[in-house]
């Protein structure tokens, strides 16, 4: 109860921030469903939803302080880990304000500048894919080091990957920039791994996703204000008169190393539970067998390219003189609107898939949150209402979208991606505003598509649910491949007409969609929250 505790003796008053925050903990005093931690073969962890008797005999965890948990206080290791959700989801967004960045700084090419994304998200897949191989064959290492130990060497590496930041804007090497974010995204790897479980496991189990919801909550805040923070250091503070400069990103992710190793001290610091999954999964790869995974695995590939793909192309985009013809210092208050909306989509859902909030207050609660955390954004970005107006216009029809699919997964994935297709094709064949706007909008739409890939990909698989999740959090490898192939698109036939792949993207999870609600139980009711 830290947190109500800090809402009622902030300094807010009754600013957006606070009725944003207040928010937050109005959804969360709701999320009393039971949840159990999918945990990857050792790769990866997410909260997933189903009954309470399944989650038992599904991961029995023990834990060797499982007397005293109820009585120990959490409160300080659950804000620490909080703050690393959001770091992580700041830093990796800083990425599309380094790629316009490193763009005019080395003049590269669309396709060349795209290798930002290829390398971060290259060793998503890189380290998931050695550390699935380790545990195939010697056993889960985090079940043998422990969860804190594991995030802590996470945080580490990720460190590491900060600092050599320093040598490679000192030296003004590009492939120097990109190996540090190779090793970044290594230790990010490893953080996914150990820290989504953790977060579950501090506390009572009937508090498990209120925990998750939260951390994940503050991982969109961090992709929110991470256009504004870090495009203001880049491009404004750490300019040199104006100019782009190499040593703009020496001292910003200096700092960012230094708070990974502030919060690694912390973490070492406070005294945790020890925990340890009961069960080891055997050397098969069963879990392919299920159609629904095998058409998951693609969606989520697709997705998540789609997703990075446009918010790292959205500076250059809004460059464009027959879109705004805006500055890179201006363009990261629309950046942050992309991001944003996801952010908004994430806390709908949350209310809108709910089972546990009856039908008669969710449209009261959705507009509640709507509104609290449109203005929580107008409070972070340059931009004046007026010239938000549109975006309002965007969240209305996000909210008429989740009434439409009736708090039905595949149903609202559906209609998600086929106004997200619209959206796309509006950008495509318009210019100025309109162009702008509607790809903006997208981030709204793309808001509950992870998690509901995610749930509609593992429903039915029992046994098979942990491999199948590693399996599906390989597929962030699209992160990497779909923003470099639109570079090459970009190239060629220009930023505008590039959007045409992320159409592509979109059709197929229309298409996964489609088959998920026509096969039944898929398209049964399921508590889906959260994001990737």
């Amino acid at each position: 109860m830290f947190f109500c505790l800090y809402l009622k003796d902030s300094t807010f008053g009754h600013s957006p921030v606070r009725q944003f925050l207040a928010a937050v903990m109005e959804i969360l005093r709701y999320e009393n469903t039971a949840f159990h931690v999918a945990v990857t073969a050792g790769l990866y962890a997410k909260i997933c939803p189903i009954d309470s008797c399944t989650s038992k005999s599904f991961l029995k965890m023990i834990t060797d302080q499982q007397a005293v948990k109820a009585k120990e206080n959490y409160a300080t290791p659950l804000y620490t880990l909080t703050s690393l959700f959001f770091m992580w989801g700041f830093i990796t967004c800083m990425n599309d304000i380094l790629i316009p960045h490193l763009k005019e700084l080395f003049n590269l090419n669309y396709l060349q500048s795209m290798l930002v994304q290829f390398c971060f998200f290259g060793a998503y897949f890189t380290g998931s894919l050695i550390y699935f191989l380790i545990s195939y064959y010697n056993g889960d290492p985090i079940n043998k080091i422990g969860y804190k130990n594991g995030i802590l060497l996470g945080l580490l590496i990720s460190a590491i990957g900060c600092t050599l930041f320093y040598p490679a804007a000192t030296l003004s090497v590009y492939a120097l920039f990109l190996a540090a974010l190779f090793v970044m995204g290594l230790g990010f790897t490893l953080l996914q791994i150990a820290a989504n479980p953790y977060v579950s496991l501090l506390g009572e189990e009937k508090g498990a996703s209120s925990r998750l919801n939260l951390a994940q909550a503050f991982n969109s805040a961090g992709t929110t204000i991470a256009p504004i923070a870090g495009g203001f250091l880049i491009f404004e503070f750490f300019s040199e008169n104006g100019e782009i400069a190499p040593i703009a990103t020496r001292i910003p992710y200096l700092i960012f190393g230094i708070v990974f190793l502030l919060i690694g001290v912390v973490i070492y610091k406070v005294k945790l539970p020890s925990f340890k999954a009961a069960q080891n999964p055997g050397k098969e790869l069963g879990a392919l067998k299920f159609p629904q995974l095998r058409r998951g695995i693609l969606a989520i590939f697709f997705y998540v390219g789609a997703e990075v793909a446009i918010g790292s192309f959205m500076i250059n985009f809004l460059a464009q003189d027959n879109i705004m013809g805006l500055e890179q210092s201006i363009g990261k208050n629309y950046l942050a609107l992309y991001w944003g909306g996801a952010m908004i989509g994430r806390f709908l859902g949350a209310v809108s898939l709910s089972t546990v909030i009856s039908e008669r207050r969710k449209p009261y609660y959705m507009a509640g949150i709507a509104i609290a955390v449109f203005f929580f954004i107008y409070s972070v970005v340059s931009l004046s209402f007026a010239q938000m107006a549109p975006f309002l216009g965007l969240i209305v029809l996000n909210l008429a979208a989740f009434f439409l699919g009736r708090s039905f997964p595949a149903r609202t994935l559906l209609i998600f991606s086929v106004l997200s297709i619209a959206l796309l094709l509006l950008a495509l064949l318009n210019a100025g505003p309109v162009a702008v706007w509607a790809l903006i909008g997208i981030g709204l739409f793309n808001s509950i598509m992870w998690s509901n890939i995610f749930t509609l990909s593992i429903a039915g698989l029992g046994s098979y649910t942990s491999q199948a999740s590693s399996l599906l959090v390989m597929a962030i490898l699209g992160g990497a491949v779909i923003p470099l192939i639109q570079g090459g698109m970009a190239d060629m036939i220009g930023i505008q007409y590039s959007f045409f792949l992320p159409v592509l993207c979109y059709l197929y999870i229309t298409y996964f969609a489609w088959y998920c609600r026509k096969n039944e139980p898929l398209a049964g009711k399921q508590v889906i929250g959260g994001g990737h």
